[in-house]
């Protein structure tokens, strides 16, 4: 291992490379420690400066997570989004096994909050209008992979399931249809990137100016109503969305120029 001084890349980005193919080939496992900063610097004859902005630049990509009095631990592989939030749905509306066996989510928030301008601009409200929302964390392996919450107006939810803090044993939106009386027939999902609050940074563990991805999912009933509003945000660097479809076969055209006669 070894930094060349001559080349156009910064020292520290040499250094990343290096751990970066190191990382992707198992040397190191996921969840598995790296050595310090000061052993890392001496294995590349560097300074402690040059390895901490290798350390923070694979934290921004989502490789590695600092754990405070712990170490530099190696964070996984990345979060594959299958068709945005239709898997929530499934094939036959319902659980993905897969996903549940993969993911597990806790909630930890239910009550009555005021609603942010996304979701106030969704439900057709003002801003700071009074909803009922549950709050969600989703975690692989222990780590924080999704931050997440659903709103549903107060006059829909209230007196129902939806207000008391605890887990369905269904889908959330089964348990809606159900307690509110209205079928879920059609859905918006609008993704956007950007900067993560100081919360949401702190419950998935990444750095401030680590970009997250942000999805705002809405449902409407069959007369175009919204009955839910549901926000994601996941860490940027490790999530990868993934869209599979068609693409139709061309149909030939039986008369490509009508307008031309052959005698």
């Amino acid at each position: 291992m070894s930094v060349n001084p001559g080349a156009a890349e910064h020292p520290h980005r040499q250094i990343a490379a290096q751990l970066r193919e190191r990382i992707r080939r198992g040397d190191w496992a996921p969840g598995e420690r790296l050595p310090s900063i000061p052993a890392i610097a001496e294995m590349y004859g560097v300074a402690k400066q040059t390895v901490q902005r290798t350390v923070d630049q694979l934290r921004v990509e989502g490789l590695l997570i600092t754990k405070p009095g712990s170490g530099t631990y190696v964070r996984g592989t990345k979060r594959r989004l299958n068709r945005l939030a239709r898997g929530r749905y499934g094939a036959h509306r319902g659980y993905h096994a897969d996903l549940a066996a993969r993911y597990r989510q806790q909630l930890h928030e239910v009550g009555r909050a005021p609603a942010p301008p996304e979701v106030a601009d969704a439900f057709g409200v003002r801003d700071g209008t009074e909803l009922l929302v549950r709050r969600h964390v989703v975690r692989t392996e222990e780590v924080p992979v999704e931050v997440g919450a659903s709103w549903f107006r107060v006059e829909d939810a209230s007196g129902t399931s939806l207000e008391r803090r605890e887990a369905f044993g269904r889908p959330l939106y089964q348990e809606a249809e159900e307690e509110i009386g209205r079928r879920y027939a059609s859905a918006t999902d609008t993704i956007s990137a950007r900067q993560p609050s100081r919360e949401e940074a702190e419950i998935l563990q990444i750095r401030p100016d680590t970009p997250v991805l942000h999805l705002l999912h809405v449902a409407y009933d069959e007369q175009h109503k919204p009955i839910e509003v549901a926000q994601a945000t996941w860490p940027g660097p490790m999530t990868t969305l993934t869209e599979e479809y068609k693409i139709p076969a061309p149909h030939p055209d039986p008369d490509p120029d009508p307008g031309l006669a052959l005698g």
